[in-house]
């Protein structure tokens, strides 16, 4: 059973949390609760949760703060930032620290259920995909390596992939939001990961359709929606595509067989 920390300053936020989700449904459990950055780094000391959902924003210390402090410490706790549209300005500070994944407030149950099926470490096979194998696999650059480029554009569009891949995005949308042209920001994102915006974005909807793929809960088709694809075909030509096989042969190559698929 997974063990979470949940931080939150916001009380009714944090209580609605901890009260009406369903964790249990989720094989999941919540061992501790914060209500500032300060009290979190605590917890999180005491507890070793396995995931800490915290607010980037807080009292008295940051969201990010306890982050870099838990790395810095050694802790293997997986940070999962709960965050809002006009919080992005933190974004390529929350990729240096390696976040696991964003949630948008307000946070959908279906999410929490999300993340923490793509963090649960498999068991049943040697060849398990971790949420950093499946990167790899896509060829998903790594975030030290795209972040250190000297450019906040890249890492913006980098971090704003990896909190809203499930909406439709643009290079054209996220430009005119940063203040620059989109021939500026493809060339840019081109020069510091060698991929293009597109190619981005479906590589790391395709990692986050792994670990769905192998917890076998759900069919291929709904995988694909919750990776963020808008139709079960272009799921599966993005997977043959960057996978260079159809997701039913790279379960059946995992040796992983679903009877929902």
């Amino acid at each position: 059973m997974m063990r979470i920390v949940i931080a939150e300053d916001e009380a009714m936020i944090r209580r609605g949390l901890v009260e009406t989700i369903d964790w249990a449904g989720m094989d999941a459990t919540v061992v501790g609760e914060a209500a500032d950055g300060m009290e979190a780094l605590a917890v999180v000391r005491e507890q070793t949760p396995d995931v800490l959902l915290a607010d980037i924003r807080m009292p008295r210390m940051s969201g990010l703060d306890v982050a870099e402090t838990l790395r810095a410490e050694g802790s293997r706790t997986a940070i999962v930032f709960l965050t809002s549209y006009a919080e992005f300005s933190y974004a390529q500070r929350a990729v240096r620290l390696g976040a696991a994944d964003y949630l948008l407030k307000p946070v959908e149950e279906a999410d929490i259920a999300r993340v923490l099926a793509q963090l649960r470490p498999t068991e049943d096979s040697a060849s398990g995909v971790s949420a950093e194998d499946s990167l790899a696999l896509v060829g998903w650059p790594q975030a030290d390596a795209a972040s250190q480029t000297g450019n906040p554009y890249v890492a913006d569009v980098l971090a704003t992939i990896r909190s809203r891949y499930r909406e439709r995005l643009s290079i054209d949308a996220l430009a005119d939001a940063a203040g620059v042209s989109a021939s500026y920001l493809s060339r840019k994102l081109k020069e510091a990961t060698g991929h293009t915006f597109s190619g981005l974005l479906a590589r790391y909807r395709i990692a986050q359709s792994l670990p769905l793929l192998r917890a076998g809960r759900m069919r291929v088709y709904e995988v694909a929606e919750a990776a963020g694809f808008t139709d079960y075909k272009s799921f599966c030509q993005a997977f043959k595509k960057y996978l260079h096989e159809s997701p039913r042969a790279w379960l059946s190559r995992e040796g992983e067989t679903h009877e929902t698929l």
